[in-house]
């Protein structure tokens, strides 16, 4: 019996008997193509087995899914269950389990699988600001990985990359802008961060009550955010109040909230608990606070780093058990030459490390997967097996990929309303930088192939007027010394009326470092970065074509802050893009020209320096981020300029004092006073003005993108719970706290130093009484 062969109704039982008896594997993952399902298609009736018949249970989906789980793995050989629990399991024909690969990926779209629609990196998709926009990209995202999945079926391929345990999203709080990998995290707030978090992992895990679309992992659980250089031996010092307000609600919101059914330990230690093996993170907090009943899986080789590296036991096959006893149900292990020390747990069992019992409770939260995913039950049951592989790469996933992109770009300056230009009066654009032609960059890491990405030169080339010359000069590469093309940039601008250059990082110069399955074959990022100025030959180039005097635009392609502080004081429009995906170009190139009026904030604050900056390995939040940082920002979390204005009133805050426990409403009406369609992304703050332990300065508490005409009002509310009032004690609890409360509403960020506040920004209060 193979994948693509599917037995009628009525000859399944008499199948069922024969497969087993003769050691056939049988997977009911045979999805032929079809029309695409969703969880309200009507399930197709078909007769299931019967245990009375002799049939095994397992095979009946009329039955509870823990029972089948259950009657599976009681047939199993202890070195079978051994054997599931490594993340390429084999197949066992006996049983009729399938070869199964645990590792997929889909941050920003299917990854490392071929062809498939590449959205913009995640740092670009927290720029949105729309965690409904966020949940519909993953929903796509899982019809392609449901498509690609059942297609490799139908061809007997298992491999990596071919399943439909995606091991995603990043939801570490990107503290440090020096951190490589921060570029796959939705940025530096944790409410943001939960809110994106949330609606990735519904998208991902579907909407049916029966059966997972795919599995969402969230990585890496917890306080997981560099350096690389050490990610495999540091520990880093949290404090309860850092661990539960920065480092942990993410993870709760994904959890408790999103349901996800997995979740990703990191390499680090935590307070002196290697991260796979932590009592306090996988069972106090995970299990017993959070009533998590999915699977824990180890980050790739972080069992092997328990003992070689963190040195907490002396043994891999000790790192193997005290991993599977505190919780770590899955190894990522024995590819890409990472160590694997779960294949030798029948000898930790046989020493008594562990007990079969230990062992059995990992296989079937395991399998329990499995069964959810409908790996186990005929097509015609399951809402998802029907989607085609045709909707890989289609129009309207397309067509979503650039209105993502489009949502992701914050417009950092526009002095004089340089922008938009004018498509009929621009005769000549020169299009200058290392980034200008370039399609790799648009991806980021992580990330699938493109069939038809396009760069920000070809971007403009599709939407000037076909009158208009497009000079095109690369002027330096992205980092080096080499200066043999400023002469050609410098003539190029001296040609035009105007000049765009698209500068930046790209995923060779941070992502993980010494990685390079993160990146295409040949492609090694460097890591973390030093320093976050603009790579020097780049900077040379930017003063060397300003020194022209053509009129410039900085187009930023990057998945982290860049201190571009020459840029903001000399260049008149400044556009970042981050890392935008594969239609990037296409989407600079509309809100350079006015087709989309960009609306997107940052979300992550961009430092004057990395002298401002607490030192890197310390994982204390004081001074950190825009909830504790003190100093004056180049660019402020939040922040994001557009072609039209907006106006807040009638803010109105009900009630202003309530008993502990108690909500607050909070409402604002905002109109467009400005010319243009647009989109304003509502932001709401609070303080706790005199909390007894420490707090964070200022926590984004509510947001809202709008898109609203010229002249359009309308009145966005807010709730605000007791959680999002609360705070965390010496001691790691969550408490309430009476006292005053301040709240702003607007466009940006209040500001804290000064009692006068941006023209875009209303402020408020309410008390909590004692």
């Amino acid at each position: 019996m193979t994948d693509n062969q599917d037995p009628t109704p009525l000859s399944r039982r008499q199948f069922l008997k024969t497969s087993l008896a003769a050691g056939a594997s049988l997977v009911v993952a045979n999805h032929r193509d079809a029309q695409p399902a969703t969880a309200s298609t009507e399930r197709q009736a078909t007769v299931p087995p019967d245990p009375a018949a002799g049939d095994p249970l397992y095979l009946d989906y009329t039955r509870p899914v823990a029972e089948r789980v259950d009657d599976l793995v009681g047939r199993m050989t202890l070195e079978e269950k051994i054997s599931q629990m490594g993340s390429d399991a084999p197949a066992i024909d006996r049983l009729g389990i399938a070869q199964y690969n645990w590792w997929n990926e889909a941050l920003h779209g299917v990854a490392r699988a071929g062809i498939a629609t590449v959205f913009p990196q995640a740092i670009g998709l927290a720029s949105t600001w729309n965690a409904d926009l966020i949940g519909q990209m993953a929903g796509v995202i899982s019809d392609e990985g449901r498509a690609k999945h059942h297609e490799a079926a139908r061809n007997g391929v298992r491999d990596l990359y071919t399943g439909l345990t995606f091991w995603s999203p990043n939801i570490n709080i990107f503290r440090d802008p020096r951190w490589g990998r921060g570029q796959e995290t939705y940025g530096e707030d944790p409410y943001l961060t939960s809110r994106l978090g949330v609606r990735f992992v519904q998208g991902l895990q579907g909407d049916d009550p029966h059966y997972l679309k795919t599995v969402a992992t969230p990585k890496h659980f917890a306080a997981h955010s560099g350096p690389e250089a050490t990610r495999h031996f540091f520990n880093a010092i949290v404090s309860p109040s850092d661990l539960r307000m920065t480092y942990l609600p993410a993870f709760h919101a994904c959890i408790v909230e999103g349901q996800a059914f997995s979740i990703m330990g990191a390499y680090n230690r935590v307070n002196g608990e290697p991260c796979c093996a932590s009592p306090t993170l996988l069972q106090t907090i995970l299990r017993d606070e959070w009533g998590f009943e999915g699977y824990v899986v180890s980050d790739c080789g972080a069992i092997n780093d328990i003992y070689a590296n963190h040195m907490v036991v002396d043994t891999p096959l000790e790192a193997a058990a005290l991993a599977v006893k505190n919780g770590c149900d899955l190894e990522c292990g024995c590819t890409y030459g990472i160590p694997c020390h779960y294949k030798q747990l029948a000898e930790a069992v046989q020493q008594e490390l562990l007990t079969e019992a230990e062992i059995d409770r990992s296989v079937k939260r395991l399998f329990t997967a499995r069964f959810r995913l409908g790996m186990f039950d005929p097509p015609e049951v399951v809402p998802y097996s029907q989607i085609p592989i045709s909707v890989v790469d289609s129009p309207e996933h397309r067509d979503l990929a650039l209105e993502v992109a489009h949502q992701s770009l914050v417009l950092l300056k526009n002095q004089d309303n340089l922008l938009p230009l004018d498509r009929d009066a621009i005769r000549s654009i020169a299009v200058i930088g290392p980034n200008a032609a370039e399609t790799l960059v648009l991806s980021g890491n992580y990330m699938g192939t493109a069939a038809e990405p396009i760069s920000v030169l070809a971007g403009i080339q599709a939407v000037v007027s076909p009158e208009t010359e497009v000079i095109y000069a690369r002027g330096s590469e992205l980092i080096g010394f080499a200066q043999d093309g400023f002469a050609e940039a410098v003539a190029a601008a001296q040609k035009a009326q105007i000049a765009v250059m698209v500068m930046g990082l790209s995923q060779q110069l941070e992502g993980e470092e010494g990685q390079p399955e993160g990146n295409p074959p040949g492609v090694t990022s460097q890591g973390d970065r030093g320093s976050l100025n603009l790579p020097p030959i780049q900077q040379r180039l930017l003063q060397a074509v300003y020194e022209t005097g053509t009129p410039l635009i900085l187009v930023l392609l990057n998945g982290s802050a860049v201190a571009i502080n020459w840029a903001d004081d000399h260049i008149p429009a400044i556009l970042e893009a981050w890392y935008p995906g594969q239609a990037g170009g296409a989407a600079v190139a509309n809100a350079l020209f006015g087709l989309f009026n960009p609306g997107g904030r940052l979300p992550i604050t961009f430092y004057r320096s990395a002298s401002d900056l607490p030192p890197y390995g310390d994982y204390d939040m004081a001074n950190r981020t825009y909830r504790y940082f003190t100093g004056a920002p180049l660019y402020p979390f939040g922040f994001g300029l557009s072609y039209t204005t907006f106006t807040y009133r009638n803010l109105n805050i009900t009630p202003e004092l309530i008993p502990p426990g108690d909500p607050v409403t909070v409402e604002v009406e905002v109109e467009n006073s400005g010319p243009r369609l647009g989109d304003e992304v509502v932001q709401l703050y609070l303080q706790d003005v005199a909390a007894s332990w420490p707090v964070p300065q200022l926590q984004l508490q509510g947001f809202s993108r709008l898109r609203l005409a010229p002249g359009e009002k309308q009145t966005v509310q807010f709730t605000l719970t007791p959680e999002q009032m609360s705070l965390v004690d010496a001691d790691g609890r969550w408490v309430l706290e009476p006292g005053e409360f301040k709240v702003w509403v607007g466009g940006q960020q209040p500001h804290l130093k000064t009692a006068a506040q941006p023209v875009n920004v209303l402020a408020g209060q309410f008390t909590v009484q004692a």
